[in-house]
């Protein structure tokens, strides 16, 4: 018996050229999958791919950009012809409390995370096998109410509303749509979208590691795990959910 649970599958990571994206590539390279990454650097872009090593192509693109998206399918149309798992995972956010809201920080955080990953669903349905599998990347911030934090929680409870929608949406083609919400897992995001240096990182996981029942924070790898889970037939009965990578943090 084969132990590769994506022996063949092709599949479609954006934003991962760091972090649970990165992460998720690898396992997924390691599971028997050919992947695309996206990513908005061609730099970091060209280091992921080595990184991942096989059976993988890097493509530079912004998924708030839908011409981006559009040359993402074109290429994956043109080299595997179908996908069978879409991982949604782009997108970001930045601190700021309500009373120094700005037009820009809403704009650039729903454009990213809630307009993006509707576009990069919507363009790839057509590439989508039937009985495939679409994860989005939500968080566990959306269910727990962070300081200066409000408008990216949002986004991303919107993104755990869309799991529920769309399930409802592809029930006809059999294509299963989950969301995965990782708790406190430190990525090199952080460091550049949360603008906090690696001493504030640590002093944050050791703070938050208090709420957490395991103890600890998470690793990219952990959360990587999950999305082998719910890209493959071992969560062939599972659909709609948000399953939440966070150690017990939002769950007691």
């Amino acid at each position: 018996m084969n132990a590769n649970k994506l022996d063949g599958k092709v599949a479609v990571i954006t934003g991962a050229t760091s972090g649970l994206g990165l992460s998720t590539a690898r396992r997924f390279v390691a599971e028997g999958a050919y992947v695309f990454i996206t990513g908005r650097r061609q730099k970091e872009l060209e280091e992921a791919v080595r990184k991942v090593g096989r059976n993988v192509t890097g493509i530079q693109g912004d998924i708030a950009n839908l011409a981006d998206l559009d040359r993402l399918y074109g290429q994956v149309k043109k080299e595997k012809g179908h996908i069978d798992i879409l991982v949604a995972n782009a997108g970001g956010g930045t601190f700021a409390p309500l009373g120094a809201i700005t037009e820009e920080h809403f704009d650039t955080t729903f454009d990213g995370n809630v307009r993006g990953t509707l576009f990069t669903v919507q363009k790839a349905l057509p590439l989508m096998k039937d009985g495939g599998s679409i994860i989005l990347t939500a968080s566990s911030a959306a269910s727990k109410g962070m300081d200066a934090f409000s408008v990216y929680a949002a986004s991303k409870a919107a993104i755990r509303s869309f799991a529920r929608g769309w399930t409802t949406d592809l029930k006809a083609r059999k294509i299963r749509v989950n969301a995965i919400s990782p708790g406190v897992v430190p990525t090199e995001g952080y460091n550049t979208s949360l603008g906090m240096s690696a001493e504030q990182v640590v002093q944050f996981s050791q703070q938050m590691s208090a709420s957490i029942p395991l103890g600890r924070v998470g690793t990219p790898d952990e959360v990587a795990k999950a999305m082998v889970f719910l890209a493959s037939d071992d969560s062939s009965y599972i659909s709609g959910i948000e399953l939440a990578v966070d150690g017990g943090m939002n769950q007691v």
